[in-house]
């Protein structure tokens, strides 16, 4: 049975493992619609090393066989959901003048171990005034003039990674959230990404929410969807906006800048450009964008 292989691209300093968690917790009742959710220690280090492997070449029948009995448990499956945010880049190469300069090269890398299956793509952007400190935190390695030697923050876009993703794999799906949108969005991004059938029941999917809400918030948003069940997808939302805006936890959701060289204004500037990035993304021949 040909399989459609789902890869959850990340992007770094967005999803810190929340969705694949989910969706292990999840796995018997996706199993039961022939999807199946591999234990990320089942791919990540087998799928990098045979990227570096092949060299970007297609794998023969021996390499996809050995994988696909380290992937797939149940050869009836239809959908396999992987999730690494370093399918993209090891965090300490994410900047390079630009952010993910290969992208595109390394996905269709990891594609390549199973050419005979379909691919598609899921990645959330993150505005890079709160990325590239978040990143910088995230990768440690280095000072921050080294990190970000030849990198003009101002000058970052999402919209050339997206391009390439899409000029390196032609026809493969690409569905994009904004990471800031997650709160609002979270069980659209979880059915995207899964591709469960509309009326399943998830359970544990208030991490996030969790994250971010006093506990006494979150109950009493648990127990308003109970009571006032939503007519519609934007009616939750616009729920779950108004308790955010009463209980969200100031310092779970504003992040303080402190880089050399950063100022308001430059997080201003960027912030700009962000949204126009964003808008001009939306409007791509072959996204798929998830938006409140």
């Amino acid at each position: 049975m040909n399989m459609r292989i789902v890869y959850h691209l990340g992007a770094h300093c967005t999803d810190e493992e929340r969705l694949i968690r989910c969706l292990l917790k999840n796995r018997v009742a996706l199993a039961a619609q022939g999807i199946l959710v591999p234990a990320p220690t089942r791919y990540r280090r087998l799928l990098r090393d045979t990227a570096v492997q092949l060299k970007g070449a297609a794998s023969d029948a021996e390499i996809q066989t050995i994988v696909m009995e380290q992937l797939v448990e149940d050869n009836q499956a239809s959908r396999v959901v992987l999730s690494w945010d370093s399918f993209l880049s090891f965090p300490q190469w994410v900047l390079n003048g630009q952010m993910y300069t290969f992208a595109g090269e390394r996905i269709r890398a990891f594609t390549r171990i199973l050419p005979q299956n379909e691919a598609e793509f899921h990645l959330a952007l993150r505005n890079p005034a709160t990325f590239v400190p978040a990143l910088f935190e995230k990768q440690r390695a280095r000072p921050y003039e080294d990190f970000i030697r030849g990198t003009y923050p101002a000058e970052l876009r999402w919209s050339l990674v997206v391009r390439q993703i899409l000029a390196q794999n032609p026809g493969v799906p690409l569905v994009i959230w904004c990471d800031e949108d997650t709160p609002l969005i979270w069980p659209e991004v979880l059915q995207a990404v899964s591709g469960h059938a509309d009326g399943t029941e998830l359970t544990d999917t208030d991490e996030l929410l969790a994250a971010i809400m006093s506990p006494e918030g979150l109950a009493q948003l648990k127990a308003y969807l109970v009571a006032h069940p939503p007519a519609s997808i934007q009616q939750r939302r616009r729920i779950v906006a108004a308790f955010l805006d009463k209980y969200a936890l100031p310092e779970r959701i504003e992040m303080s800048i402190d880089l050399p060289g950063w100022t308001a204004e430059l997080v201003e500037e960027i912030t700009a450009a962000y949204y126009e990035d964003v808008a001009l993304i939306r409007q791509m021949p072959g996204v798929t964008f998830i938006a409140p």
